[in-house]
């Protein structure tokens, strides 16, 4: 038993503590990886976009990870951006206020949206016009990213964000070294409370994120079959 155990006898309940949180806030990451990816080849494959995917650095640290799924949804909301302003662009202003139309049919939206992309595209899946209305018009899709940026930074820029993605051998090692000492159990408590404080909101809003767009690829799966 280390010396700082004997002096704080709560302190391996506590590192047990703060792997545990670590891997749920991992598990909740892989979440957003996975969906981003999802969502990026929704883009690709019917908007015309050519946003890359992206994956885990297990070598890499929490921010360095956060930071990687902020750049990819930040270009997603650039790309939604575009594909709303080419609508806006294309469409007499009577046309693309029908888009944004609570009281509007959703059929009539969504043909509306496929004639403007057979256009900026030349020729549009049959799904595009679907696509282009659920990401945009509903809007539900671009404040789910929004939230997510906004807690990812957060996360980013905590304890945690120094904090190895790695959460086997030298990742807990690493974990643990980092909070040795004197005051080992001030920085075990902060560590496990800034887990804590970010884990809960995160995992609902990557859940919500994630339900979101399996919602659009399921929608997109049933029209290409």
């Amino acid at each position: 038993m280390a010396l700082s155990d004997l002096l704080y006898p709560d302190n391996p309940k506590r590192r047990q503590e703060l792997i545990h949180l670590h891997q749920e806030l991992l598990n909740c990451m892989s979440i957003n990886f996975h969906a981003t990816n999802e969502l990026a080849g929704v883009l690709n494959a019917h908007l015309g976009c050519t946003i890359a995917r992206i994956q885990m650095r297990e070598s890499s640290t929490v921010k360095e990870n956060c930071d990687i799924i902020i750049r990819t949804m930040s270009e997603i909301q650039h790309q939604l951006q575009k594909i709303d302003n080419d609508m806006k662009e294309k469409l007499e202003p009577v046309l693309y206020q029908r888009l944004y139309d609570i009281k509007e049919p959703e059929l009539e939206k969504i043909a509306i949206a496929h004639k403007v992309f057979s256009i900026i595209l030349g020729e549009a899946t049959s799904t595009a016009g679907m696509v282009a209305v659920k990401l945009l018009s509903s809007n539900f899709i671009t404040l789910a990213v929004s939230k997510l940026i906004s807690l990812l930074a957060q996360i980013g820029a905590s304890v945690l964000g120094g904090i190895s993605i790695t959460i086997l051998g030298l990742g807990i090692e690493m974990i643990l070294h980092a909070i040795l000492g004197a005051v080992e159990r001030n920085q075990l408590l902060e560590a496990v409370r800034s887990y804590e404080k970010h884990l809960d909101e995160f995992k609902a809003a990557s859940e919500k994120y994630q339900r979101d767009i399996q919602e659009v690829a399921s929608l997109v799966r049933q029209q290409v079959q």
